[in-house]
């Protein structure tokens, strides 16, 4: 089975798709899938984590380091470079298992000189400020070569320039090399060194502002392969180190002293320590299986596993589309891949949240609410980087307000139900000691404060918000949000009730430090008055907000049919959906996932076929939830499309790239993290609540069977789900028990032990046990 993504031949279409598809990184850093001879102008980015910046009053966003890793080739002084000279054979690739980008070109010179360039890197997961790159030069003739290599300083911004005061105290081929400059908003410091290793050659060191690199010419004679090693380091002052540059040259010389084949053995490693707790196996379908690993891929470079003060950007670190900010799609897409495989990283996404409480506190006064108001685009402090004009009108050139930034509270709902998760999943109390319980609590104080209560009705309600539907804005009830904010309402009496029980002492603390006193009877009266629309008495529909059935009924493709330009935006105050049915993405078919133990089968599926035709899939976070619930109502033939669509997503390109003309491309982690829930969530049927793993397997026709792993409670297990068994294996140095239920049937399952259940689709089924070893 291949774990490598190929492109044959160049394309110059393809550059800012390649970027994107042949991406590397480690969590601190995304590298963009470039070629080495590519300049901003081609999209390079070395995007750092957490590290934003704000120029005048342009988009804030994520700094991009300059890349340390640029590399020219001349050949009497013409370059040897794909967007230069036409190539007699080229590729660009990535292997997935281990994180390595490599290519290939062939160059044909006018004299018929064919010149081989060959480079493989990799951002190092054991090393995560360090780049390591291995290149070979191999001519069919003697020739005098000259490369061209070191840091550019000349960096792509979408809203820059973000550094500034560039600085090398680089002497003459002094090793390494470093380059240095400062953000410009908070003045931080960002450094990259960069050291190599050679092959004979003749150096020297050109200092070209902002970029330092040398100049090394080499005596090539016919046939023999020369190479280097490049290593770079890149720190900045976020990082806790007092002198960012000291630390970076000190990282290069130590990369150097070990040189490529140790830094990759070690890199390697990692590799393997994560696709084992992550892996995924599907028997029957190699395309199934490559485009899912390749979406866990996606998952694993972007990571934060060794820091709470960042999560995971809805662009990854792809660049800084979406101002690198931080939307829902982190706890509702991706935190279920993490809590599954790597609580240690689940803590990290939502210790995050902590960090910026203070934000969403800014946030709830700046709009006269209570509590906590999280940041709809939330980047380093937890203030909103969202702006009220996101989108600009194609006709008129002039931006739309839109109300993503005020109007869509259920993100608080979304993070106390996240923090939730994690403690129910492994039952670490701390996330709640060390803050969780405080923004539980103030999200809770948000919404009684934004909550109106209809004295008519006797009932709380949410009024004037925009759900996952954006097309829809500023409505009434809409379900999604409703149904969400009751949860965060129940979490905080569950919450309260923990602390109480096991801290008191926290408990009458935090009660006085955020003075509770009035929400301590508040909350609970609230609740029991919450309301949340039911389903219809005679369709079983639920209806997506108020007033939501009076809109004009017309087909996706209708609706399309009106548009007058391929990238007009179809929400906002006057697109051509907002007075239809027509929906921008999952909503209540969303609700429905989230909240499946509430509603039974009949009326999943009459949602699911209510819905699903009216949903233009304008996001790419919705074809995988209605993958997630045609599983859930044993339809996994209506899935598998919808799970393909969401799984190859990154492999093809075929997403949408502009809403107006704001450019939205970049990789998609939330419909990564939607492909594993819909692998393992929906179609192995895996659904963990109440501390009870449940699997109720809904497989494709081609499936022969999924394999996986799964961590709960501290303990772990490897699963093999086929259509008519599931087979469970506790590890041996699992501590405790576990309880199953697999399709009905209740199983304890102990450490050591291998369970398996057969004859899923029959009444009685059978169990057998064995001891593992």
């Amino acid at each position: 089975m291949s774990w490598t993504v190929t492109d044959n031949g160049f394309t110059q279409e393809n550059i800012a798709k390649n970027g994107n598809t042949f991406m590397i990184g480690n969590g601190y850093m995304g590298y963009r899938g470039t070629l080495e001879e590519y300049k901003k102008e081609q999209l390079v980015a070395v995007t750092l984590a957490g590290l934003y910046d704000k120029v005048g009053d342009k988009w804030r966003e994520p700094v991009n380091a300059p890349n340390g890793l640029w590399t020219q080739l001349y050949l009497n002084h013409t370059p040897l470079n794909v967007l230069q000279m036409d190539t007699q054979q080229h590729f660009q690739e990535v292997d997935f298992r281990f994180g390595i980008h490599r290519r290939q070109s062939v160059f044909l010179a006018p004299d018929g000189n064919q010149i081989t360039f060959k480079v493989e890197r990799f951002a190092s997961m054991d090393n995560l400020h360090l780049l390591a790159a291995k290149a070979s030069i191999c001519c069919s003739e003697a020739c005098e070569l000259t490369v061209e290599t070191g840091i550019d300083g000349e960096v792509w911004d979408i809203n820059g320039p973000h550094l500034d005061s560039f600085h090398s105290n680089a002497s003459e081929l002094e090793q390494p090399i470093v380059l240095s400059a400062i953000s410009g908003e908070l003045k931080v410091p960002v450094s990259i060194a960069q050291s190599i290793r050679l092959d004979g050659g003749e150096q020297e060191l050109v200092h070209s502002a902002p970029s330092i690199y040398r100049r090394i010419r080499l005596h090539c004679q016919a046939g023999v392969p020369y190479t280097f090693e490049s290593f770079v380091s890149v720190y900045s002052g976020r990082d806790g180190v007092a002198k960012p540059e000291v630390t970076a040259v000190h990282d290069c010389q130590q990369a150097l002293s070990q040189g490529w084949d140790v830094l990759r053995q070690k890199h390697d490693a990692k590799w393997e320590e994560k696709w084992a707790l992550s892996d995924v196996t599907i028997e029957g379908d190699e395309e199934a299986q490559f485009a899912l690993r390749y979406s866990i891929y996606q998952l694993l470079i972007i990571a934060p596993t060794e820091s709470e003060k960042v999560s995971i950007p809805a662009r990854g670190l792809s660049g800084q589309v979406y101002k690198g900010a931080v939307f829902w799609d982190t706890e509702m897409f991706m935190l279920p891949f993490f809590l599954h495989t790597d609580p240690g990283t689940a803590r990290n996404i939502m210790m995050y949240r902590c960090h910026t409480l203070e934000g969403a506190r800014r946030k709830a006064t700046e709009y006269g609410f209570e509590g906590a108001f999280y940041a709809w685009e939330s980047q380093d402090s937890g203030d909103d980087a969202c702006t009220l004009f996101n989108v600009t009108d194609v006709f008129t050139g002039r931006p739309m307000r839109t109300y993503f930034r005020d109007k869509q509270v259920h993100i608080s709902a979304d993070v106390a139900r996240g923090i939730w998760q994690y403690y129910s999943f492994t039952g670490d109390e701390s996330i709640l000691l060390e803050g969780g319980a405080e923004v539980i609590l103030e999200v809770a104080r948000f919404f009684y404060s934004y909550a109106y209560y209809n004295t008519a009705k006797e009932r709380y309600e949410i009024l004037d918000v925009t759900g996952p539907d954006e097309y829809h804005e500023r409505v009434n009830n809409n379900a999604f949000t409703n149904y969400l904010v009751k949860q965060a309402l129940e979490i905080t009496l569950e919450t309260i009730n923990l602390l109480k029980e096991r801290h008191p002492e926290v408990f009458t603390a935090l009660v006085e430090k955020i003075n509770y006193q009035r929400e301590l009877v508040a909350i609970p009266l609230m609740l029991s008055s919450m309301y949340v629309p039911l389903p219809d008495l005679t369709t079983g529909v639920i209806e997506q907000f108020d007033r939501y059935n009076t809109l004009e009924e017309v087909s996706v493709k209708a609706l399309k049919e009106r548009m007058l330009d391929k990238h007009e935006y179809l929400g906002g105050g006057n697109g051509l959906a907002t007075t239809t049915k027509v929906l921008k993405q999952a909503d209540v078919v969303l609700m429905l996932h989230l909240f499946k133990d509430h509603f039974v089968k009949s009326i999943k599926q009459a949602n699911w076929e209510y819905y699903e035709p009216r949903t233009e899939h304008g996001s790419s976070l919705s074809p995988c939830v209605y993958a997630l619930v045609a599983s859930d109502i044993g339809s996994p033939d209506w899935a598998y499309p919808y799970f393909m669509r969401t799984a190859t997503i990154d492999l093809t390109g075929e997403s949408k790239q502009y809403v107006g003309n704001l450019y939205i491309g970049g990789t998609h982690p939330a419909a990564n993290g939607g492909a594993w829930m819909a692998a393992i969530l929906g179609f192995a049927g895996v659904h963990f609540h109440n501390g009870v793993v449940h699997i109720q397997p809904a497989m494709p026709k081609d499936w022969t069977s999924i394999g996986f792993s799964l961590k709960i409670l501290g303990q772990s297990y490897t699963l093999r789900v086929t259509a008519d068994q599931v087979e469970v294996i506790s590890l041996d140095d699992n501590t405790r028990s576990q309880s199953f239920c697999v399709a009905g049937r209740e199983l304890e399952c102990v450490a050591g032990q291998f369970l398996i259940v057969n004859d899923l689709t029959q009444d009685q089924r059978s169990t057998e046990e064995a001891s593992v070893g």
